[in-house]
């Protein structure tokens, strides 16, 4: 299992200019693409909108389930692993009808870093929870059960990018999203208090086992 830890990669970036913002990879939904598998943005479009519009900042959308699977479609969830199990042979990606969809969510996980690669993205910010896109914490097994059970673990798209060297901050890692939008805006102050959400007291709580990296 890999999780990331990117604040010091984030520091560690070119500092932005007008000129030459930071290219960074985002997921649809995120951009206020309908892409999710209810042919909506999940409520996500505005939740980053101060960042993603600042002028530092150029935008990378990408959907790598949307790309294989269509939009609106069945849910797909990692069974028996992370996104780092799925591309070693270890786990599955099932939907809710138990479809095995591996092999597309892997294809869409390569036409993802395929787009950063060629877009020469810096960095990317990811939804959570997804099967695909998840940096923190995923579903074990289908969302759709009576009781939904969560792990630490990355999805399949953000398990290649990880692997590429791309760092991949989720949208719930409000302390690294503040660094984030403190190096592409310097006058930015951010709250206190604020964490990532491997630190959320709701991770805490009920997913105890210690990180495999730190920051």
């Amino acid at each position: 299992m890999l999780l990331p830890y990117c604040r010091d990669a984030v520091g560690a970036l070119r500092a932005p200019t007008v000129e030459a913002r930071w290219r960074v990879l985002v997921s649809g939904c995120l951009a206020a693409w309908p892409c999710g598998v209810d042919g909506t943005d999940y409520g996500l479009g505005a939740e980053l909108k101060g960042l993603l519009s600042l002028p530092t900042i150029h935008l990378l959308p990408f959907c790598p389930e949307q790309i294989v699977l269509g939009t609106p479609r069945a849910v797909p969830d990692i069974h028996d692993g992370d996104g780092v199990d799925v591309m070693q042979g270890r786990a599955r990606v099932l939907d809710e009808h138990g479809m095995d969809v591996t092999d597309l969510m892997i294809a869409g996980a390569r036409a993802m870093l395929e787009h950063a690669r060629r877009e020469r993205a810096d960095l990317a910010i990811l939804t959570d929870m997804s099967a695909s896109c998840g940096s923190q914490v995923i579903s074990s097994g289908s969302r759709l059960t009576p009781v939904r059970s969560f792990q630490k673990g990355v999805g399949v798209a953000t398990a290649l990018l990880l692997e590429a060297g791309i760092p991949v901050v989720s949208q719930r890692d409000f302390r690294t999203l503040a660094l984030v939008r403190q190096r592409l805006d310097p006058a930015y102050e951010p709250p206190a208090g604020l964490r990532d959400h491997h630190e959320h007291p709701w991770t805490l709580e009920h997913l105890p086992l210690p990180h495999p990296r730190t920051r």
